[in-house]
């Protein structure tokens, strides 16, 4: 059935706790992995992780953009825009600042900041969709458990859990368990926060692991929310390309199909239940037998996520030939597509891969989709007050054609939150100059700056496509 823009869309935007808010040892909050790095290019950035933090040395995540002091002037902002929706998450170690290990109680602090934010968006009219943990694995347990490679992680994310539904169980009702949990595929120290190069012979045997215990600790989460919340959802989120192949050569198509099957590893379990018919022969390739209980798999089994979100910048090509020219991608390289532009940062624009895409998620899944990221990065200069940012809505624009397209092919969409509604720290290199929200915020790759906010000329393009529902794109 052919699906349209209803009233209830989430027309909105994107953040992330660490990414913004800043205060990260206020008011009792205790460092996330995220805390330790230090920014700078790509490898140095995730370099520094697992170092102790010098607190003689910039680290871009400890203040951000102040988002934790300066939320109500910025939620004005997206209600000005027209927002009904923000998609944020919650600092896992502003609640426990010890990720609950030896910590007795919730940190009050923590828990009332989080209050006070989802009470000022709902009187702003806008519904928070929030992740439970967007890379912010409490420093405490990198330093005990090396992260994610320990089965003690899915107790404590299951306390962690317990607490903020009940806590926040009548305001807030739509959640996603991780972000972008496929990211682990290509770099251990996000999500599950573990110290352990792509290029280590271990590599896949560990995050694999430590994969089977976050998909275990999402499905309780989901039966707890569902149990708590009994009116919410809850999804799960895929770091999202369309993957193509670069020729018709069989070897190409092969490769093409090996990276789709890493791509959906994870959300395959989360959306239906079990493990892919492909895992175990992935999991022999890597030599890896798991530490897995009938329990789990009935865990797995009886609590599948209610809806998708995904993220997609760009589409992925791949070659079986490494001598093909390569383009930089999010976490990855891949070979270039010649039909395609790309951005400062490498990243290759395909709107119609977006509706592809799409069509592919909702033929697998057959279960309603979220865009909970998508926007264009790129070096912004602010002339005047604002930034001619016409470069960024003819993204925007082009990628709103392509999922209203895909809704007309029958794709039930839930809303769309493009990234990085207002500039922030870059999760991949720590830089702000890769920006990418319809606000400015004065502040440098080095931390200098005033942090005032300032409305780009893309500002006033969404409110106005906000106000007509998708309607207007001129």
């Amino acid at each position: 059935m052919i699906q349209t823009i209803g009233k209830n869309f989430l027309w909105g935007g994107a953040i992330s706790a660490h990414q913004c808010e800043g205060a990260y040892n206020e008011d009792g909050k205790k460092p996330a992995a995220a805390d330790m790095m230090l920014g700078g290019t790509l490898a140095q950035h995730w370099a520094s992780f697992g170092e102790p933090i010098d607190e003689n040395k910039y680290y871009p995540t400890h203040r951000a953009i102040d988002f934790y002091h300066r939320y109500k002037e910025d939620i004005q902002l997206f209600k000005e825009m027209g927002f009904n929706a923000l998609r944020l998450s919650i600092a896992w170690s502003r609640i426990f600042p010890n990720g609950g290990l030896n910590d007795e109680e919730p940190n009050e602090k923590g828990l009332q900041f989080y209050d006070d934010l989802f009470d000022e968006l709902t009187r702003n009219g806008i519904e928070p969709v929030v992740t439970i943990c967007h890379y912010e694995t409490p420093l405490a347990l990198y330093e005990k458990y090396g992260g994610w490679k320990s089965r003690e992680m899915i107790t404590l994310f299951e306390k962690y859990c317990r607490v903020i539904f009940t806590r926040y169980k009548n305001k807030v009702k739509k959640w996603i368990n991780f972000n972008e949990i496929n990211s682990m595929m290509f770099v251990g120290c996000l999500g599950p926060a573990i110290r352990i190069g792509r290029r280590d012979p271990d590599f896949m045997p560990v995050i694999l692991q430590a994969a089977h215990y976050m998909l275990v600790a999402g499905a309780i989460a989901t039966k707890l929310c569902h149990e708590i919340i009994p009116d919410s959802i809850m999804g799960a989120m895929l770091g999202g390309h369309k993957i193509y192949a670069f020729s018709c050569d069989p070897k190409d198509q092969l490769l093409a199909m090996l990276e789709n099957e890493k791509q959906f590893y994870f959300i395959d379990t989360m959306m239906s239940g079990r493990y892919p018919y492909y895992s175990e022969r992935m999991r022999e390739q890597y030599g890896v037998t798991l530490d897995m209980t009938e329990e789990d798999l009935k865990l797995l089994k009886e609590n599948t996520c209610d809806y998708l979100s995904f993220s997609y910048y760009q589409s992925m090509t791949v070659s079986a030939d490494d001598a093909k020219e390569q383009t930089a991608g999010n976490m990855s390289k891949a070979a270039s597509n010649p039909y395609l532009k790309s951005s400062e940062w490498g990243w290759q624009m395909d709107p119609d891969g977006l509706r592809i895409f799409m069509n592919e998620l909702y033929s697998r899944y057959h279960k309603p989709l979220l865009i909970a990221e998508n926007g264009l990065g790129a070096k912004d200069v602010l002339i005047n007050g604002t930034v001619e940012d016409d470069y960024r809505i003819d993204y925007l624009r082009d990628h709103i054609r392509a999922f209203k397209e895909a809704m007309r092919d029958g794709v039930e969409l839930m809303g769309y939150l493009p990234w990085g509604c207002i500039d922030l720290i870059s999760c991949s290199t720590g830089q702000i100059s890769k920006r990418y929200g319809f606000i400015y915020v004065d502040l440098d790759d080095e931390g200098n700056g005033t942090l005032k906010r300032y409305r780009k000329k893309s500002f006033g393009w969404y409110q106005k496509v906000i106000s007509s529902n998708g309607e207007d794109l001129d």
